[in-house]
């Protein structure tokens, strides 16, 4: 080979060289340079209350990172096909890339936004309940929901974008879904079953994450963890994970403890027969007790009253709603009202009643049923 040829082609790809390290040189220094920038603009960002740019800032740092790089090695693809002939490195082919990649970066930011955006949004409500319970807010359950959908929207019209581009056209795609609609609409009964299940619990709201659910129809009692398209996480009391089609809420009778207003004090206390002209005085007593109670809600019913002659006593009951619902707070006010109760009939110099019976006038301790007999 002559020796001008010779230099020639070697100063060739020498050159190659230099502008392909040129373009991966500089699409470095740009993705460098850029999310310093965007760096910097979050921390500014979040000495803001504003949910919304912290959660498009966030959003934007992974699609811009990767549309730099991706778009610089293009640029080298390129550059390299200036140099080497071959039919994939060809315009049309790089155009082609670009308009995918530009398409698919798009929808993985709106959807990383959707996410965070949702994310952020649940720690807002959960501390303004916290701070201030008794205020509405908006429904996680909804938030949810929404979230899903515009997710599953902002994917199926990058889907429906990206097939054109493809050359797939979405008039032939749309006519076989039509007839292959059908067949596979038969094949997941169950999947739209439930799918549509979910889609009345959004509707609906019959139970929202964190309710108490339960249902008298099955054995199905417990905290609601996760809400999806096709199954319902309820965390038992005994800390067990169960898992519902969602399509078994449409037939089934469900309570939500969580929703109830009050919560019931209803028992039934007896004293001895030799203290039955007491019992007047006992029972308004106990009553005065409760309407003057701060924890007991008197706008609702509150009934004190002999209720029967037993056996062995005469009964009286309480019938009483208190203000909080929850369960620990419940308990401990319940047992406040029952320690008074005990006062009460005490202070009176009467007091409770035990099963026994009488012969010719001697009292005898009615022993207690074997466990064994």
């Amino acid at each position: 080979m002559p020796d001008g040829l010779f230099s020639l082609k070697t100063l060739s790809d020498f050159g190659w060289g230099v502008e392909v390290f040129v373009a991966v040189f500089l699409t470095l220094i740009a993705r460098f340079f850029a999310m310093r920038i965007l760096r910097l603009i979050e921390r500014r960002a979040e000495k803001t209350s504003n949910i919304w740019d912290d959660a498009f800032l966030e959003a934007a740092r992974s699609p811009l990172s990767w549309f730099i790089l991706i778009m610089g090695l293009l640029w080298a693809v390129g550059i390299s096909d200036a140099y080497v002939s071959s039919e994939l490195f060809s315009a049309s082919n790089l155009e082609l890339a670009r308009e995918l990649t530009l398409v698919y970066l798009i929808v993985m930011f709106l959807v990383r936004f959707t996410t965070l955006a949702e994310h952020r949004m649940k720690q807002r409500i959960e501390a303004q309940d916290e701070a201030e319970p008794d205020q509405s807010r908006v429904d996680p359950t909804t938030l949810a929901a929404l979230a899903k959908l515009l997710r599953l929207a902002i994917i199926i019209s990058g889907v429906l974008i990206a097939l054109p581009t493809l050359g797939i056209e979405i008039t032939a795609l749309l006519a076989f879904g039509g007839v292959g609609g059908i067949a596979i609409g038969f094949a997941a009964q169950d999947l739209l079953a439930n799918f549509f299940g979910g889609l009345m619990i959004y509707m609906d709201r019959p139970f929202a994450i964190g309710d108490w659910i339960r249902s008298p129809d099955r054995e199905i009692e417990g905290t609601v963890e996760s809400i999806g398209w096709r199954l319902t996480v309820v965390r038992t009391f005994d800390k067990r994970p169960l898992y519902i089609p969602n399509s078994v809420f449409n037939t089934l009778a469900l309570e939500n403890p969580s929703r109830m207003t009050n919560r019931r004090i209803k028992e039934t206390i007896g004293i001895r027969y030799q203290d039955a002209s007491k019992m007047g005085a006992i029972v308004a007593d106990v009553k005065d007790m409760l309407l003057k109670h701060e924890e007991i809600d008197s706008g609702q019913t509150l009934i004190v009253n002999l209720n029967s002659y037993a056996a062995s006593s005469l009964d009286f009951f309480i019938y009483t709603f208190t203000k909080t619902t929850n369960w620990i707070r419940f308990h401990e006010i319940k047992q406040d009202v029952m320690l008074k109760i005990i006062d009460i009939v005490l202070s009176h110099d009467a007091d409770f009643a035990f099963p026994t019976t009488t012969l010719d006038g001697i009292d005898v301790l009615r022993p207690e049923p074997d466990a064994n007999s």
